[in-house]
């Protein structure tokens, strides 16, 4: 849909005024609102300035595109507000970046992550034949078609060098597991959701349709994710394709083999242990319990929520491509907020489950120095320890 089609609700929206003077902005938990606290960088201000800028009554100019660049698009908005339309919030924004893309009025950084993705197919310019690397020293199979389930990787997890262990890692837990699954490697390609969030719908469009033939050929039939932002793309937009898939992420099927015995914990893991709720897995997709379930299942976890949890919790500032553009860094980016919610909880051990989710919050805790009071492990690699 494009920008015109709002119009209504973005007038309704200009009219309301909720999210622009929250009596807490915790409530609100918007990402780039917490750390300007400008009412221009609230999801209402930032769709006051779309309807100014349609109406020129404003330009459409650099600054304006930084304004609606930062957001990350964690839904805090739409779970928040109090309209009926406040589903469409996050799709204004994505119809809104769109309409910048055509205008050529992308900011710099927004501009080589596209020709990043449209050159190399990463967000870093890293050559294709890299994209597998992550398997070296590990017997994780390349998919053929009688496996039961494809692991995509994605862009992070095949490329970031902490991440890449998280890979290895999550492939070798369901080795042990006996999931019957393979990889594509270097035939791996990226999945576009971070691409349609930052409104190249061409290119996305381009990048689904190319995973779609690569599933076809190899006659995918269930997909498992280690990023809920490839979760969501696969989920959400392929379907728009005419195509639609089983999609799991990887915490669905870790809870369903320790439920069914085929994963045993042998080694307790006595740490107090808080969990970080993905923008992309909780809000974006309701999947909040099979992390816990996990971590509560481990000997010797004990499990402690942060303040501000599942439905409400605080966007680590990745989502939409922000973990290259970074439009949110700085002390009071919600990065580093986030690590010092998460010391404040008395953990030990910080759990995730998503690969932007862990560069930005090891990042945030390194800058926060923090690194001798708490660990950052994906929930894959308590796992594996505890087996």
């Amino acid at each position: 849909m494009s920008l015109d089609d709002f119009d209504d609700i973005i007038h309704r929206c200009f009219r309301c005024g909720f999210c622009k003077f929250p009596k807490d902005y915790s409530l609100l938990n918007c990402p780039s609102y917490q750390k300007y606290r400008l009412e221009t960088y609230s999801p209402g201000g930032r769709l006051w300035l779309i309807r100014a800028a349609k109406q020129r009554e404003i330009e459409w100019t650099g600054h304006l595109s930084e304004i609606l660049y930062s957001c990350s698009a964690c839904n805090n908005c739409v779970e928040h507000c109090v309209m009926d339309f406040s589903d469409h919030i996050s799709d204004i924004m994505v119809a809104a970046k769109e309409h910048l893309v055509e205008c050529s009025m992308v900011p710099p950084n927004v501009r080589d992550f596209l020709e990043n993705i449209t050159k190399h197919g990463n967000p870093w310019g890293e050559p294709r034949g890299k994209r597998g690397n992550w398997l070296d020293g590990t017997n994780i199979g390349h998919y053929e078609p009688d496996d039961e389930f494809l692991l995509y990787i994605g862009c992070l997890g095949s490329y970031d060098t902490r991440c890449q262990k998280v890979a290895r890692t999550l492939g070798e837990t369901f080795l042990e597991g006996g999931l019957c699954f393979g990889v594509f490697g270097n035939d791996e390609n990226c999945d576009g959701n971070e691409v349609k969030m930052l409104g190249e719908s061409g290119l996305f469009q381009l990048l689904a349709k190319e995973n779609i033939q690569k599933f076809e050929e190899f006659n995918v039939k269930k997909i498992v994710t280690l990023s809920p932002h490839s979760y969501n793309a696969i989920k959400k937009y392929y379907p728009d394709l005419g195509v639609k898939y089983n999609v799991f992420h990887y915490t669905e099927l870790l809870s369903d083999l320790i439920k069914k015995g085929k994963l045993k914990f042998s080694n307790p893991i006595d740490a107090k242990v808080t969990y970080h709720d993905p923008c992309f897995l909780g809000r974006l997709n309701n999947i909040y319990d099979p992390p816990r379930k996990i971590l509560k299942s481990i000997p010797g976890v004990e499990l402690v929520e942060m303040k501000r949890n599942r439905e409400n919790s605080i966007c680590c500032g990745g989502g939409a491509g922000n973990f290259y553009t970074d439009f949110l860094g700085g002390d009071d980016g919600p990065s580093r907020v986030r690590i010092r919610e998460a010391y404040d909880s008395g953990c030990e051990i910080l759990a995730v489950s998503c690969p932007g989710c862990m560069t930005m919050l090891e990042d945030a805790l390194k800058a926060c120095g923090l690194e001798d009071k708490m660990v950052i492990k994906d929930i894959s690699e308590i796992v594996k320890e505890a087996i």
